[in-house]
């Protein structure tokens, strides 16, 4: 079977259902995207991961392991999703210490949240993209708006249908606060750890 290359698009949140996420995953070369449902604290560890933003005065759970991981050298050299069982996507993280490679298992979820960490590249084979891959438009000409309405949709269907993955649900609304006001939050949030609060702020934010 064949690997194919995936690159991390972005995560979307469920425009019904407070703290409900979905990692959408591109293919390299190609236009299909994975999306996988995650909970909302590997949606947080991603999203800290990918925009840099948001400096924990801690390390998070994920920054743990890279440290531990570095101390010892150990170094994650790519992460692959291997299986799909009923909605459930499965993944390997591939290690290498002192020139000896070990493949350990782990949730997808965490697994590209260290693969972003280690900037380990994250593969899937082609098989499993041919049975959860979908095609998500993101222009939004007049033309594309349908197709970018069903891939919604689509989207919003996943997360809805699966909570394989436990997630928090947040009752709090931001959208009375103005964007100066939660930038101010979203810091004070950061600085008192809890991240919980940060990711609903910042999804907030993303929708804005």
């Amino acid at each position: 079977m064949s690997l194919v290359r995936l690159t991390i698009k972005g995560i979307s949140y469920s425009q019904t259902q407070n703290g409900a996420y979905a990692l959408i995953l591109s293919e390299v070369e190609g236009e299909r995207k994975l999306p996988i449902v995650i909970g909302a604290f590997e949606a947080q560890s991603i999203a800290i991961a990918l925009e840099k933003e948001i400096k924990p005065p801690r390390p998070l759970t994920h920054d743990l392991f890279k440290n531990f991981a570095d101390r010892f050298e150990i170094v994650v050299k790519q992460v692959i999703i291997h299986k799909l069982v009923d909605g459930v996507f499965y993944s390997s993280i591939i290690c290498e210490r002192d020139k000896i490679e070990e493949i350990v298992d782990a949730r997808t979820s965490d697994a590209i949240a260290l693969a972003l960490r280690f900037k380990a590249p994250i593969f899937t084979y082609k098989n499993i993209l041919d049975k959860a891959g979908i095609f998500l438009k993101t222009e939004t000409k007049k033309s594309d708006k349908k197709a970018s309405k069903k891939a919604d949709a689509v989207i919003e269907e996943l997360i809805q249908g699966d909570d394989k993955e436990s997630r928090k649900p947040s009752s709090q609304n931001y959208s009375k606060y103005s964007r100066k006001e939660l930038d101010q939050m979203l810091k004070e949030a950061v600085a008192n750890e809890d991240y919980e609060t940060a990711a609903g702020i910042r999804d907030e934010l993303s929708k804005r």
